[in-house]
């Protein structure tokens, strides 16, 4: 990512690769251009909200013309580096930990588990989908030595701090956790959060209500 990227809306910066997979779908679909207000009604947003998060990236369309779909996945990839492999770790082996292996963004070419780590010593040196498990102190040394990127964290809740804490100390910057509870971590490190108990439960909320 570029640096002047860092002055752009963090919400922007979230909604890019969702523009970018919905155009690379829309180009094998065969189509050349689009229009915001197109694009909005297939990825449910505003047409004001693209146009607006487009204009923070260059000036990349024409009025009645709309965007070139080929120009606009060129700029896109650029931005998420998708001609890179993207080295992520993953911490903690347990079943959703080996299903997260076993699947390796399979679907996405430039993302790639490349190690997985554990405490169990009964899983420590066996081998899923051809990732190794290593013991967690082995991550501070393979930070570098495999180029890894960000971490994935299937760590339960109550060990969760601690984890984090030595993933800061080994100066891992990026972090997605499937644990709901927020950890606490310097500025400079950026922690997501997956909970998919609440994600199915706001699923079914918005279902009854509507």
């Amino acid at each position: 990512m570029t640096p002047q990227n860092k002055k752009i809306p963090r919400m922007s910066l979230e909604r890019l690769p969702i523009y970018y997979r919905t155009l690379c779908n829309l180009a094998d679909a065969g189509y050349l251009r689009i229009k915001s207000a197109q694009l909005g009604r297939i990825i449910h947003l505003e047409a004001t909200t693209i146009r607006r998060d487009f204009s923070y990236f260059g000036d990349l369309g024409k009025s009645g013309y709309g965007y070139d779909i080929a120009h606009l996945i060129e700029i896109f990839g650029t931005i998420l580096e998708v001609n890179h492999t993207q080295g992520l770790a993953l911490i903690g082996v347990g079943n959703l930990g080996r299903a997260l292996l076993i699947n390796n963004f399979r679907r996405n070419p430039n993302l790639e588990i490349v190690a997985a780590y554990d405490v169990d010593p009964a899983v420590i040196g066996g081998i899923i989908n051809e990732v190794p498990i290593q013991a967690l102190a082995d991550l501070e040394d393979d930070l570098k030595a495999k180029q890894i990127k960000g971490v994935i964290s299937t760590v339960p809740s109550h060990a969760l701090q601690e984890v984090v804490d030595q993933l800061v100390m080994f100066g891992v910057t990026s972090i997605l956790s499937f644990a709901p509870e927020p950890v606490h971590v310097p500025e400079s490190v950026h922690v997501r959060y997956l909970d998919l108990t609440s994600e199915v439960q706001n699923l079914l909320l918005l279902a009854e209500l509507s």
